[in-house]
């Protein structure tokens, strides 16, 4: 299987930030980050296997999505060296909105 370097977009650091905020201060900060540590341990695994989730071409060139465990979609893309994870979504945000409203979604 091929290897690729993982990257987040500034706007997926954002997203995870976010995301922690939402849930430390319903659940507190332990869970909080419990929660976007496996959030990012999960993208970071897209190292190899880079090429899951669904195909979005329909929305952009090259987008893909996956979901993890059940709350959070991840919009990525995918090169030849590089999986860039560009968007996290949490708690059903309508992504496909975000993406089509301003062009790329990030």
């Amino acid at each position: 299987m091929k290897e690729r370097t993982v990257e987040f977009s500034p706007e997926a650091f954002q997203d995870l930030i976010s995301i922690y905020d939402w849930i430390a201060k319903r659940a507190g900060p332990v869970i909080g980050l419990g929660y976007i540590e496996r959030i990012e341990a999960f993208c970071r695994g897209m190292l190899v296997a880079s090429e899951r989730g669904h195909r979005r071409d329909d929305i952009r060139p090259g987008l893909r999505i996956v979901g993890f465990e059940k709350r959070v979609t991840v919009a990525f893309t995918v090169t030849e060296e590089r999986t860039v994870i560009l968007r996290l979504f949490y708690g059903g945000q309508d992504w496909e909105y975000d993406f089509l409203s301003d062009g790329d979604g990030i």
